[in-house]
């Protein structure tokens, strides 16, 4: 049996005390010392880790000046504080073994926009993305552009002064920064922007830290003016942190906010920004230009750049390929044809012009035409390009090119390209040739790595490939980071480009010069005892604090070695998770990780239980048990040999008598959908449910299971007899006092009637048979050759069994010969809720009568995409690939018959329009099946559309369980009810998914037809 875990490393007393200070003084936000909160923290984009006391998540500006305050009493005056964004720092900029602030959980309001003036007013938890929507109806955007868009708070982009594409033509985050109010350590909270020598003059008469800190910053640029010039480089992406260059701007106005900007959370907490906002550019144009080697593609750019694009973006190889073999590729294809003949491409320049003036900005496509089709062929130059035009077609390229950077981590084996040299900058003039040596750097080691980046301002990322579990490997840290260094400096360059500095702070003095004690100065104005985010950019000359050093600071690598290499390879999906915060997307209208929009808890997120799952299993190795064979004594055990165990445990817990971090992560679990949007939408491919199943199995060996569980494991094998006579089952989901009594003591709030129209009696009507390979061999050829068998499953056949019928008759209609696969539970259900030894009996015997089916070469079809899927993802784990079912979704099989439908719509129906609803499921685990709907209705004169929205908030059985009720009903209304209850959506909606269906008719009571059911009423209604 797997031990209790109970040693884990506990908040220190000093912070304990601190929390609950907090606490006894109002705090009104969340106080979260609890071990699930700090490990999940404990992590960002980077190869750090670095365990918080806690983690705290301030609601409004009074909760921050309540943090300032204590901290700076003497009591708590080594309390370490570091604000978090969205954690996608690739150095380690917000992590800390103190406490991490978080402002994005409460704090994230749009809060004034003044369009006419340009400028908009948010709180620092805003998501860049979330503000360009909110932007979008006046015409405006927010211009800084960074890959972590979705994802990204404007707080952290300040922080970190971020900056991407375009910024060659649009700057940097500080130059649309027009306010800050922030809150300095001691709980001044202060509004600063562009100020006159005459309000300088006032502030510096102040006698407090806000006085303190305008006299130095001031003192610094009036002194070492002439030495700040010679020394910073002159660069679009200026030093980022403490940016003494423009502490006076363009007008001679002295500005705080240039020391803010950067300033990652080490000098004060960003509240509120007011910024500046610019027009959204009425047309654009994307080419997309095509090149044999990647240094052929750097070389040329510079070359490009003549041309005056708004930005220029380059892809080596390596970043395409990943690409390629990913879902979105399905979305960009066509925009990188491939001719006979040509060479591989080994590097891409994506060229964007962007204007308000449609002829000027085809003038200028056509000018850049004209010297690639003249170039073309010549030595160092391009083979071939494409134009793109429109934004929503080049944004198509752009996510391409944002979710690439996440892709490098989905390389295979255990060498991941890792960010620790990534975001260097130099003049772009001398970028190819910083780039032949830098490869030379990895290449003298055989390291593999990726690039990307925006050549026109002369950044470019690497990502070498490093096993950061490989005690040697991790070595190459130091070896290859000095190297890159003195190669930037040789170059006059930058070492931090883009992504701030972070743990790379080490190499401020060197870069900082006689200039670095000027920091040490600022650093000291505001935070003397060096409490905020301590170790990055600078520290205070006095106290004997020093910087984080780049191979000092533990590394997630150095804990996941601790894991044996056979448990990391059976939770795979878990340990390559590399912090990218992808499952972080805001979008209410994307489909990932429903359970984390819904909640707004870190813990519920593809990263967090990934970070769980990793801790588990490195304790359990702690305490010297070996997993895989626990896990293997679970499965052999009966029911009743483990239950006194079970019981003793479990009551022990319900006291709460013993502490056991299996539970933190069991809470995670248990919120998760299963819904596999991870699977198909992080660019590591995290599989949740995978190691939730393995999880769930191991943890119920210990402790009971709820009842509830016991009733949707034993559904598929129940319902067929319940179907039978289904009036009392259904009299008893009915029933206010049954109900009632499920909802406290099984755990289920309610389950929908099985239906009293049988599917059997269906069939029996239409003469449709249960297929077997003896019968499918006594068919005639002309039956054989048009028949198609489907395939059951629970909910479909047993609670929409007109939907079965409904389906049965449309494909009758277009000539089929229909059989019906004989029932046999899917196990799906059992797979959702670790009963792994169930779940595997059940594949192996549906799998085998599925197969037998398949070789007589009918195709298979399956109604629910959910279920159906499951023959290809789960059972895979189960069944070797060339002994599993082909069973294909109603639409990859139908498509493939088109003629038929267009025969079948003769006389011709009147066209209508309708909106498909897709289930999570099928939309991100085989994305391009979905428009294959389309082209079915088109087949039939009609027209169908692809609603955008997130998830249903079901997902199987989710929504039914009592304790997730309310969090399902939450993930419901942020995106569907909106577009179900639109009054010009009435009666043109379809939904493929049986639990989206479902979930309407419980929330809204309304029926949404499946898209076969919408084709077969207009057939009826027409003929």
């Amino acid at each position: 049996m797997i031990p209790r875990l109970s040693q884990v490393e506990t908040t220190d007393a000093l912070y304990l005390d601190y929390i609950d200070a907090l606490k006894q003084n109002g705090f009104s936000g969340d106080l979260n010392p609890d071990y699930a909160n700090r490990i999940v923290l404990s992590t960002d984009n980077s190869i750090y880790q670095m365990l918080p006391q806690g983690v705290l998540y301030p609601r409004s500006t009074e909760d921050l000046v309540l943090i300032a305050k204590l901290a700076d009493e003497t009591r708590f005056a080594e309390v370490k504080l570091s604000a978090r964004g969205g954690g996608t720092g690739t150095n380690g900029q917000s992590l800390t073994d103190g406490l991490i602030i978080d402002v994005s959980k409460h704090m994230n309001q749009v809060l004034e926009i003044n369009a006419e003036e340009r400028w908009v007013r948010v709180q620092g938890g805003v998501v860049k993305d979330q503000l360009n929507r909110a932007l979008k109806p006046y015409g405006l955007f927010f211009a800084p552009e960074l890959s972590t868009s979705n994802r990204a708070t404007i707080g952290g982009m300040i922080n970190t002064d971020a900056s991407g594409q375009g910024s060659v033509m649009y700057g940097k985050t500080r130059d649309h920064v027009l306010e800050l109010n922030s809150v300095f350590l001691g709980g001044e909270v202060w509004s600063s922007g562009p100020i006159t020598d005459d309000e300088l003059a006032e502030i510096k008469k102040r006698d407090d830290k806000v006085g303190e800190v305008h006299r130095q910053v001031d003192a610094i640029f009036t002194e070492k003016k002439d030495l700040i010039d010679a020394k910073f480089p002159k660069l679009n992406r200026c030093l980022t942190g403490y940016d003494l260059a423009h502490i006076r701007d363009e007008q001679g106005l002295f500005n705080l906010n240039s020391v803010l900007c950067g300033g990652e959370g080490s000098l004060a907490f960003i509240v509120e920004a007011k910024l500046n906002v610019l027009p959204i550019p009425k047309y654009a144009a994307l080419v997309n230009i095509k090149y044999d080697s990647f240094e052929t593609s750097l070389r040329d750019a510079t070359d490009l750049m003549k041309f005056n694009p708004t930005s220029i973006e380059t892809i080596d190889s390596k970043v395409l390929n990943l690409a390629m073999g990913d879902i979105i590729w399905n979305t960009v294809s066509a925009y990188f044809p491939t001719e006979a003949g040509e060479p591989d491409i080994k590097g891409i320049n994506l060229v964007e012009y962007t204007s308000d003036d449609e002829a000027a900005l085809k003038a200028d496509v056509a000018k850049l035409e004209a010297h690639l089709k003249a170039v073309e062929g010549e030595t160092g130059k391009s083979f071939g390009f494409s134009v793109v035009y429109g934004a929503t077609e080049i944004n198509k390229v752009w996510a391409m090119r944002k979710k690439s950077v996440g892709l490098l981590g989905n390389a295979k084996g255990q060498e991941r390209p890792i960010p620790f040299v990534e975001d260097t900058a130099v003049p772009p003039e001398n970028l190819a040739d910083f780039i032949m040596e830098f490869r030379k750097v990895l290449d003298d080691r055989e390291l593999a790595y990726g690039m990307f980046g925006h050549v026109d301002a002369g950044v470019l990322h690497v990502r070498p490939a490093i096993d950061m579990k490989d005690e040697r490997q991790e070595s190459l840290i130091r070896e290859v980071t000095d190297q890159v260094v003195a190669l930037t400096v040789k170059y006059k360059g930058l070492l931090w480009g883009e992504h701030g500095k972070g743990v790379r702070s080490e190499y401020s003095p060197e870069f900082f010069g006689e200039l670095y004690p000027e920091l040490q100065k600022i650093k000291a104005a505001f935070d003397p005892r060096n409490q905020m985010n301590p170790g990055k950019i600078a520290t205070p000359a006095i106290g004997g604090a020093e910087l984080l050093k780049i191979d000092q600071v533990p590394t997630r690598g150095q804990f996941d070695r601790q894991i044996s290499a056979a448990v990391r390879e059976e939770y795979d999906s878990a340990m390559f998770c590399n912090g990218n915060g992808a499952c972080f997307n805001y979008d209410p209208n994307d489909a990932m990780c429903p359970s984390w929009k819904g909640t707004r808890q870190r813990i519920n997120s593809p990263k967090g239980r990934s970070s769980l799952i990793r801790e588990w299993l490195r304790l359990i190795e702690k305490t010297g048990t070996n997993l895989q064979t626990e896990s293997a004594k679970v499965k052999a055990r009966s029911f009743f040999t483990s239950l006194p165990s079970r019981i003793k445990n479990t009551l022990s817990k319900q006291k709460g008598e013993e502490y056991d971090f299996s539970h933190e992560v069991h809470e995670s679990m248990m919120a998760c959908l299963a819904c596999k949007s991870c699977v198909g939408q992080c660019p590591i491919k995290v599989n949740v449910p995978d190691f939730r199943a393995r999880f769930l199995e191991v943890y119920y060996g210990r402790y009971l299971r709820p009842a509830k569980d016991y009733m949707v494991g034993s559904l598929e094998y129940m319902i067929p007899w319940l179907a039978k006579f289904p009036a009392p089952y259904n009299w008893a989901m009915k029933n206010r006092a049954l109900k009632a009594v499920f909802r406290k003591h099984v755990g289920m709030v309610d389950s929908p009637a099985i239906c009293t129209n049988s599917l059997i009696s269906g069939m029996k009507a239409r003469g449709v048979q249960f297929a077997t390979p003896e019968l499918i061999k006594g068919l005639s050829i002309e039956e054989r050759d048009n028949a198609v068998i489907i395939v059951q499953d629970a909910f479909t056949s047993y609670f929409e069994s007109q939907l079965v019928l409904d389906l049965i008759d449309l494909l009758t209609g277009l000539g089929f010969y229909v059989l019906m696969a004989p029932f046999k539970p899917n196990g799906k259900p059992l797979h959702v809720h670790g009963f792994m030894k169930a779940f595997e009996k059940a594949a192996e015997s549906n799998g085998a009568m599925l197969k037998a089916l398949d070789e007589t070469g009918v195709p298979l079809i399956g109604v629910d995409p959910s279920m159906t899927l499951t023959y290809r993802q789960e059972y895979g784990y189960v069944i070797p690939e060339k002994e599993l079912p082909n069973v294909q979704l109603i639409q990859e099989w139908l498509v493939t018959h088109t003629d038929r439908l267009k025969t079948y719509n003769s006389p011709h129906l009147p066209s209508a329009e309708f909106k498909l609803l897709a289930h999570c499921t099928e939309k991100t685990s085989v994305a391009p099946s979905i428009r294959l709907w389309q082209e079915i209705y088109e087949a039939m004169g009609q027209k169908l559309s692809i609603q955008a929205v997130g998830c249903c908030g079901m997902s199987g059985t989710y929504g039914h369980e009592t304790q997730n009720a309310e969090t399902s009903r939450a993930i419901y209304q942020l995106s569907w009810a909106d577009v179900v209850n639109a009054p010009e959506n009435k009666n043109k909606l379809v939904a493929t998914g049986y639990s989206c269906r479902s979930q309407v008719k419980r929330i809204d009571e309304q029926v949404i037809p499946h898209p076969i059911q919408m084709l077969l009423a207009q057939l009826h209604t027409h003929h």
